[in-house]
């Protein structure tokens, strides 16, 4: 009935279906003819390389029309400059090819580091050498010595943009211990913890991730319910400080505050001057007027530190001078001077003449005089710097563990001994690990930290490459000047001057008598007889009002 009324859609519908078959039929003698000339063992090959073909194609075509779709929903993804532009061409062009442009997450690029530089050829320090000293026989003591700096622009333009590399290690965490063992062998402290001698050993074993002693154990952050405590404010601060820190350190009211000078219009901006003081110090300070709300002496901000963990003020200075990566903890590089100097160079020509320029990470000053640990043992104890039975404990335990007498086969190590007044670094793993092996050695054994350099240095340096740089005395003098403690201070002090010379007796009082005049005195006092009125008549004459010599009568 309906292919009555729509004839022309049913003569439509059989012509598809005639055709249809004809294809079919087509496909068949396609299928016999294939069989014919091919092999049996062929055929199931030749199906599955067109349907992988079939697949791929489909594949293919499914990506673009995705990718058209999602083009406008796509975000930029900002790729760290050290990436270069191909690599990260080839991994856009890879994800998009795999559709996944919108789950993948790029893995932030390897960090870059500070490899160091070199000054333009001809440049005048690369051909500075040291003039012979002067031939003054009078002065035979240590000299500052010339020391060829940049200009302070050039040194401040040449500051790394990155960090130097640490190597092995690249996370360096801290023990913190509520409880305290005191399961050590001997020395330690509750500031410092009691580590065991295996302990020890392990933390010179350098590895990617380490955790170790380094003070402050008693507390999650420090300064704050660890001994050498700091408030809160002040905490603050030194958290501020991001980039160059000069500290340095009076306990005991032992040293005067000295003023910086030479310093920059950029440092006196940018760079963190801290001087850490005990209450003792801080009292004297305010009485004397030197010390206001502000907190600061010129470029000093104090920082008082209370509950001392040591009653010895050497030892306690030994925390900021140490442990001062802990304290500023965002700190990028630190100048650490003893409280008797005063900073007469820039601190930016200063880092890059001792560290930048030397691609180091930890640059001291060897001692003047002395370059052997046992030679400065015997020096201490003659001047009494400390107990000679713990110097002579501590020397006997570093000789079981191998130390011996410097000699040339340790160059270039150039001394044993370092004049640990300052200490110039970068604040990277492998130097804050070094930093805290010395103070857990100071915490160990005695206070006298140049007996203990010369250990941790070796020990660091038999199993890593650690960039550390130890000049000359002479160059550290020319940058510091040396000033005399306090109490030296005082007996070095001008005696007072001596008081006036008193006026001389008054003359003898002389009144006129009625009987001879106006002009007559008569002698108040006792009078003499015989010989000794003669005699006193001769040697003494006086004179009066009038001008005249009165004769004795």
């Amino acid at each position: 009935m309906f292919s009555f009324l729509f004839p022309s859609k049913v003569q439509n519908g059989t012509s598809r279906k005639a055709s249809k078959m004809l294809k079919e039929k087509e496909k068949e003698r396609l299928f016999l003819w294939i069989c014919k000339f091919a092999g049996r063992k062929k055929v199931g090959m030749l199906f599955l390389c067109l349907i992988s073909a079939a697949v791929f194609v489909w594949v293919l075509y499914v990506g673009k029309g995705e990718d058209s779709q999602d083009g406008n929903t796509v975000t930029n993804i900002n790729v760290n400059e050290s990436v270069s532009k191909s690599d990260s061409t080839f991994e856009n062009s890879m994800t998009n090819a795999m559709g996944l442009t919108k789950r993948l997450v790029l893995l932030p690029p390897p960090t870059g580091y500070f490899l160091g530089y070199h000054l333009p050829p001809g440049h005048p320090c690369n051909s500075f050498t040291l003039p012979p000293p002067p031939a003054d026989k009078k002065r035979t003591g240590p000299r500052p010595c010339p020391v060829c700096y940049l200009p302070v622009e050039e040194a401040i333009g040449l500051m790394p943009a990155l960090p130097s590399p640490s190597p092995v290690l690249g996370n360096l965490t801290y023990v913190y211990e509520e409880n305290l063992s005191r399961d050590g062998e001997f020395g330690g402290s509750d500031f410092g913890g009691y580590p065991t001698l295996k302990q020890r050993n392990d933390s010179f074993d350098i590895r990617e991730s380490m955790t170790v002693h380094c003070g402050f154990v008693r507390g999650i952050k420090p300064g704050r319910n660890t001994g050498f405590d700091i408030d809160g404010a002040d905490l603050f601060e030194m958290e501020q400080c991001d980039g160059v820190v000069v500290a340095s350190a009076i306990f005991g009211n032992f040293d005067v505050i000295n003023e910086p000078n030479n310093i920059s219009d950029y440092s006196r901006k940018t760079v963190c001057f801290l001087m850490f003081v005990d209450e003792q110090t801080e009292k004297y300070l305010i009485s004397s007027g030197k010390l206001g709300i502000s907190k600061k002496i010129g470029l000093w901000r104090t920082i008082v530190a209370r509950n001392l963990p040591y009653p010895d003020a050497r030892r306690t200075g030994k925390i900021p001078k140490l442990l001062l990566h802990r304290l500023v903890p965002n700190a990028r590089y630190s100048i650490w001077l003893d409280g008797k100097l005063e900073l007469v160079v820039d601190p930016y020509q200063i880092l890059e003449r001792f560290l930048w320029r030397k691609n180091a990470t930890f640059a001291i000053s060897k001692h003047y005089r002395r370059f052997d640990v046992f030679i400065e043992a015997e020096a201490n104890k003659a001047a009494g710097k400390y107990d000679n039975a713990s110097i002579d404990f501590q020397i006997e335990f570093y000789k079981k563990e191998g130390l011996t007498p410097y000699t040339e086969a340790k160059l270039p190590l150039i001394s044993d001994v370092p004049e640990g007044c300052v200490i110039v670094r970068e604040h990277v793993p492998i130097s804050n690990l070094f930093a805290c092996l010395w103070f857990n050695e100071v915490d160990r054994f005695t206070s006298r930290d140049q007996i203990s350099f010369s250990t941790v240095r070796d020990k660091i340096l038999s199993r890593v490459d650690f960039h550390f740089n130890m000049f000359l005395d002479c160059e550290r003098r020319n940058f510091v000047v040396q000033k005399y403690h306090r109490d030296l201070l005082l007996r070095l002090a001008p005696p007072a001057s001596p008081p006036p010379p008193s006026p001389p007796p008054p003359l003898p009082v002389l009144e006129t008598s009625p009987e001879k005049g106006a002009n007559s005195p008569i002698r108040r006092g006792p009078g003499r007889r015989g010989k000794d009125r003669r005699a006193g008549s001769r040697r003494h004459r006086k004179v009066v009002a009038g001008g005249r010599e009165m004769e004795p009568s």
